[in-house]
């Protein structure tokens, strides 16, 4: 495909045209063409302001997908579904608001809020009906946008965090109306608690403000009072990564406690009372009882560090009362440095403490998880049979939450804690004789859930609390991981297995009963979905080992509690499709929302009669990219020298046809493996009824200007804790493999090639380009370059530098940058916060290319974080990916040419 000619200066164009005037006109016409081109190419490198693409590819990076409804956030009553409706691409000027890093905080200070609030806030809310689709649109005030929507327990409001220029204020909408009202003037300190917590009455909801009397912001002396100080005096290791954003002072230490120091309130959204609960804190968690008295309140605590990031800090756990009276302090949780593998520090207590606490679902008080006294050691960290089990509610969280943690085979017990919650007000609700791993109960309270795995089996059963002694198995099964899905679970679990699982898990991933499926409670939280014949419903999706010719297929089964037995197949998604529940729209399964989508077929959400089958169609979604739809894609399996096999996808031109050798992109992340079946298992979850989408950085829109893609994870394979041992060797044979192949089969033009990659596939790029001679130009985003930069470990390598060093070494592009063949381009954010990718590589990867004498480039990007997200960075990347790949790729060796032209007028 032809790209346009950019603009070109004239004195230029009429000097080049001098320069060939001797040749062949036929020759002339053409080379002129190509010489201007790369004319252009040069020019719009050398931009210093934004550009853009070809016009093929600003269309699909700034295609309106974000229109397109999926129903995924239903009220609690089910009858309505929310869309957070975003602006699309984000601007510069957003993300270029003045904002601070404090010790991975990022903080708009103007506003008192967390940057992404900023950043990401909605543009509308809109309610949809699952019945008839209809949308109706929530009012915003003028000039904000919507955060962190929240159905009130009956769902007839939502509260929603409204961010203005200057200040984020709680709104309430009423369902009915869809008008949207400020419950109080004062604004919301939403740095560390962003969100909103109803109490059960939906009466009131809960929030952090900014403190009464509030003083200034502190300030930096003008002058420097000492040195920056950075101690390590004790003698023990303490291997920490490589923080972006760490405390740097006494000073930015003091802004995070300004910053995070906020008032616990309690606010009635009719009266629009303020209750204020205890002294303001840096509260970084709150969790209210359904009555409004009790909260389950953590703190971070000083001292801070200069070496871990905010999350790692001290922290203080607490049930308060309603005037904000310590009642219990449950853990009081110290600064967690690198080296504490214990468990402590933030999110971590001791072994013999409350695990899993979340409030009731029904009735008084709390209920936690705990060894049967005397029965665990006191430093023991995992338990063997489960250690991969979380828990299900991510703030303490109300019914629903879960455990990890114990020896083997060590009993625990499912404990009520009782107001005023001293240490004897508690009831054993039920004791164990194995580990529990994670505890739900049912809506009435009547019911408990558990997991656990004890002797190779994981189970899930049910204990009726009138009939503690006796136990309900809903599923067991060898090899089982049990766990729970919805609600605030995270969705997947157990049920959609692992894709990177496990060598001995294989009979269990493809014969997987599913994990229990949660729902909102009517108090909040979460509780299992009992249905009104006393079954639950294991939600998991069926896997098959010709994935390419079987694809996945999601399935919910219904269980009767008391028998254990399959009372019926609730759901199966089709064969040809790719079908998910989103919702089921009662506790019956009557009716659900399903999402659905082939690989021609965009998604949209049905309403699914669960009996008969039939749908209904809700969503009328678009295919807003049809010219990236249209291309042609294969599976290319590929055999290295070792007879290791892996995947490449390749993408070519709509039109392209056959037999036709196209320049080509190769973009790829390395992954490591000790063994074939460990890539494999990573294959098996692949669904080809997906529809093909891309988002504004997918590589593959490189098609609609002439290129084949090649998309691709090359195996680094070794011996356990060893695999980097080969990384050089093998990233060299992969390429081999992939070029040989797809030359073998006519799509490619090996004299034509491209590389590139993201982050760790950016450094893999380098090391590609200093190790091999195939490629004419490069591609490399937010890379490390330096592997002694990086000397605690990086990606799945454990060793450091020290045991390590010969691997490092050999890893590190940076020592052999004399050596790169082809032209570079690398591109960095400038504040890129992920860990080991400091901008600092690029900049000194770049001196020591022009160092040189190697062609190169290199961009970054103002406020962008660990790859550009706005649509001016995201155009501007475009245009110059496309420059220099048409440059040095698609006009390879042709643009040699302007050695011709005289040097006076050479760009």
């Amino acid at each position: 495909m032809k790209r346009s000619l950019r603009s070109v200066p004239l004195a230029l164009l009429s000097a080049l045209t001098l320069a060939l005037a001797a040749w062949p006109l036929a020759a002339q016409n053409s080379q002129i063409s190509i010489t201007a081109q790369v004319a252009a190419d040069r020019e719009l490198l050398a931009k210093e302001s934004y550009i853009t693409p070809p016009a093929e590819i600003v269309k699909l990076v700034t295609a309106p997908r974000h229109l397109n409804v999926t129903l995924t956030q239903p009220s609690p009553d089910r009858r309505n579904f929310l869309k957070e409706q975003s602006e699309g691409l984000p601007s510069v000027t957003t993300f270029g608001k003045p904002h601070y890093y404090l010790g991975g905080l990022q903080v708009d200070f103007k506003a008192n809020r967390v940057r992404t609030l900023t950043t990401r806030g909605a543009v509308g809310l809109q309610l949809i009906d699952p019945v008839t689709g209809k949308s109706t649109a929530i009012g915003l005030p003028k000039n904000a946008t919507a955060s962190n929507p929240s159905w009130s327990p009956d769902g007839k409001q939502l509260a929603f965090v409204a961010n203005f220029e200057d200040a984020s204020q709680l709104y309430v909408a009423d369902i009915a109306t869809g008008k949207s009202t400020a419950v109080i003037k004062a604004p919301l300190l939403a740095t560390l608690v962003n969100t909103i917590d109803w109490t059960a009455d939906g009466k009131s909801v809960v929030v952090v403000l900014l403190p009464d009397g509030r003083k200034p912001e502190p300030k930096r002396p003008d002058v420097a009072t000492g040195p920056l100080v950075r101690l390590a005096m004790d003698p023990v290791k303490d291997p920490e990564r490589n923080y972006a954003s760490l405390l740097n002072d006494p000073y930015e230490a003091d802004l995070l406690e300004y910053y995070t120091t906020g008032q616990l309130a309690l606010i009635d959204v009719k009266s629009h009372a303020v209750k204020k609960i205890g002294a303001p804190a840096m509260i970084q968690s709150v969790d209210a009882a359904p009555d409004g008295l009790y909260f389950h309140v953590t703190t971070m605590q000083r001292p801070f560090s200069y070496i871990v990031q905010y999350s790692s800090f001290g922290a203080s756990e607490q049930l308060w009362d309603a005037t904000g009276k310590v009642l219990s302090t449950i853990a009081m949780r110290p600064l967690r440095l690198g080296n504490d593998t214990t468990g402590g520090g933030r999110g971590g207590r001791s072994n013999d403490a409350k695990r899993a606490l979340a409030w009731m679902p029904q009735g008084p008080g709390m209920f936690f998880l705990e060894s049967v006294p005397g029965t665990r050691d006191a430093d023991s960290t995992k338990n063997a049979g489960d250690s991969g089990a979380t828990s299900t509610a991510s703030r303490g969280g109300r019914a629903g939450g879960g455990a990890a943690g114990g020896a083997a085979a060590r009993p625990d017990r499912v404990v009520q804690w009782l107001p005023p919650f001293g240490p004897t007000d508690t009831k054993v609700l039920y004791e164990s004789s194995a580990p529990i791993s994670n505890v739900a109960f049912s809506d009435d309270a009547k019911w408990i859930f558990a997991t656990g795995t004890s002797g190779g089996f994981g189970e899930i059963y049910a204990v009726n609390v009138t009939e503690p002694s006796k136990k309900y198995s809903i599923v067991r099964q060898r090899g089982y991981t049990p766990s729970f899905v919805g609600g605030r679970a995270v969705r997947g679990g157990a049920a959609g297995g692992g894709g990177r699982g496990s060598a001995d898990d294989t009979l269990t991933f493809y014969n997987n009963p599913g994990a229990l499926l949660l729902k909102r409670g009517t108090s909040g939280g979460s509780v299992a979905m009992v249905s009104s014949d006393g079954g639950v419903y294991l939600q998991g999706t069926q896997y098959y080992r010709d994935f390419l010719t079987s694809a996945p297929r999601e399935f919910i089964d219904k269980i009767d509690i008391k028998t254990g037995t399959k009372a019926r197949r609730v759901f199966e998604s089709a064969a040809d499709a790719a079908e998910t529940i989103a919702a089921p729209l009662d506790d019956d399964f009557a009716r659900a929302i399903v999402n659905r989508e082939t690989a021609s077929q965009v998604s949209d959400s049905y309403l699914r009669d669960m009996q008969s089958g039939a749908l209904t169609k809700l969503t009328n979604n678009k295919d807003y990219t049809p010219d990236f739809t249209a291309a042609i894609r294969k599976r290319v399996v590929v055999t290295r020298a070792d007879g290791f096999q892996f995947v490449v996808k390749l993408t070519l031109p709509a039109d392209y046809k056959a037999g036709t050798r196209l320049p080509a992109m190769f973009w790829f992340y390395p992954y490591e493996y000790t063994e074939q079946a460990g890539y494999d298992r990573t294959l098996r979850i692949e669904n080809v009824n997906r529809f093909p989408v891309g988002g504004p950085r997918t590589i593959e829109y490189l098609v609609t200007q002439g290129y084949a893609v090649a998309n691709f994870d090359p195996p680094i394979v070794g011996d356990a804790g060893r695999m980097n041992d080969n990384y050089t060797s093998d990233l060299q044979m992969n390429l081999i493999a992939v070029i040989d192949e797809l030359d073998k089969q006519g799509y490619i033009d090996r004299a034509r090639l491209g590389l590139g990659g993201h982050s760790y596939g950016a450094f893999s790029t380098v090391n590609a380009m200093t190790l091999t001679p195939y490629f004419k130009a490069g591609i490399a985003g937010d890379g490390m370059y330096n592997r002694t930069l990086t000397p605690t470990g990086f990606q799945s390598e454990r060793r450091d530098l020290w045991s390590g060093q010969k691997t490092y070494l050999d890893m590190s592009p940076m020592l052999r940058a004399d050596k790169l063949q082809g032209a570079l381009l690398m591109y960095h954010s400038l504040e890129d916060q992920n860990v080991g990718t400091d901008p600092i590589s690029s900049i000194r990867m770049m001196q020591a290319l022009r160092a040189a004498g190697k062609t190169s480039a290199l961009f970054m990007y103002p406020y962008e974080d660990h790859g550009p997200a706005t649509k001016e960075s995201d155009l501007d990347q475009w245009g110059r990916w496309t420059a220099w790949l048409d440059l040095y790729v698609k006009h390879a060796g042709e643009n040699q040419v302007k050695k011709a032209i005289p040097p006076s007028v050479q760009p």
